[in-house]
C-alpha cells in the first residue's frame, strides 16, 4: 500500500513542488553488523540501487561499522546511523561520527547523540510485539528531546503501531521518518521517504517537512530471516564467505 504519511498539521503538500528534484530515501536498514543480518554492504547498496534508492540510513543494532563499511563503497548515497538500544526504548541516529554504546538512558543517549550533531528519531515507539519499545510514560519525557518519530516501519506485525506513531508525531508537532527496517535483501526499499535532497541534519529537518512517505508492511515471515541469520552467525557464519541472496 502506498500512503501520504499524516504529519503535522501546516506541513506543505509535496504535491505543490512538481520541479522539485526529489530523493527517495529508506532510513532504517541493516547490514552484517547487526548480529540478526546477514547483509553485506555491497549487496545493499546493489539492491538499493536497482530499486532507485537514492540515500540510505544504515542503522545497525549498537554499532556503525557497517554505515561506515557502505560509506567508504557509496559516501553519497550512505546516512551512517546506528539504532541505539536504551534503557528504555530504541533510538535511530543519523549523521554520526562516533558510536554510541546500549544501556544508557534515553537522556545520555541523546546528550551524547547531540553533542555529534546527530538527527534523533525514535524507532518503530508502540510496536509491542519485538524488544526495543517505549512505555507511554517514557515516550512523553523523551519526546520533547528528539527530532521525529518513525512514523511507518515495515516489520511492525500490525498496521496499528504505526497508526498511532503517526498520531503522535502529529500530536506533538515532530517530523515523522520511515523505513523498511531491512535485514534481509527482499526487504530493502519497502517504505521509503520521498523528500527533497538533503546533505546533513539540518537539511534533513527542512526537507522532512515536505516529506511523503510509500510504505507497504513486510510479511512476518521476515522475522523468521533474522532467526535465521543468528543462527548462521551462531554456527560461524563471517562476511567473507557468501553474502545472503
Amino acid at each position: 500500500m502506498t500512503l501520504k504519511a499524516r504529519l503535522p498539521a501546516g506541513y506543505p503538500d509535496l504535491a505543490a513542488h512538481t520541479n522539485m528534484t526529489l530523493l527517495t530515501a529508506d532510513l532504517h536498514c541493516h547490514t552484517y553488523r547487526s548480529k540478526d543480518s546477514l547483509l553485506v554492504p555491497g549487496r545493499l547498496l546493489e539492491i538499493a540501487r536497482q530499486r532507485g534508492i537514492d540515500r540510505l540510513g544504515i542503522t545497525d543494532h549498537n554499532c556503525i561499522l557497517g554505515a561506515l563499511e557502505a560509506a567508504r563503497l557509496d559516501p553519497e548515497r550512505v546516512i551512517v546511523g546506528e539504532e541505539i538500544r536504551t534503557a528504555a526504548g530504541e533510538l535511530l541516529a543519523y549523521f554520526m561520527r562516533e558510536e554510541v554504546p546500549p544501556g544508557l538512558t534515553p537522556q545520555e543517549t541523546i546528550f551524547r547523540l547531540r553533542e555529534q550533531g546527530a538527527f534523533i528519531s525514535i524507532a518503530h515507539p508502540f510496536d509491542g510485539m519485538r524488544g526495543g519499545g517505549w512505555s507511554e510514560a517514557t515516550l512523553r519525557d523523551v519526546l520533547p528531546l528528539v527530532d521525529a518519530l518513525e512514523v511507518f516501519n515495515s516489520r511492525t506485525w500490525s498496521a496499528r503501531p504505526n497508526q498511532l506513531a503517526s498520531a503522535r508525531a502529529a500530536e506533538a508537532g515532530l517530523l515523522g521518518t520511515a523505513g523498511s527496517d531491512a535485514h534481509a535483501a527482499c526487504e530493502i526499499g519497502r517504505a521509503v521517504v520521498r523528500l527533497p535532497p538533503f546533505r546533513d541534519t539540518e537539511s534533513l529537518r527542512a526537507a522532512l517537512r515536505s516529506a511523503e512517505i510509500r510504505g507497504r508492511r513486510s510479511t512476518p515471515l521476515v522475522h523468521l530471516l533474522s532467526r535465521y541469520a543468528s543462527w548462521r552467525k551462531a554456527a560461524g557464519w563471517h562476511s567473507t564467505m557468501t553474502p545472503e541472496p
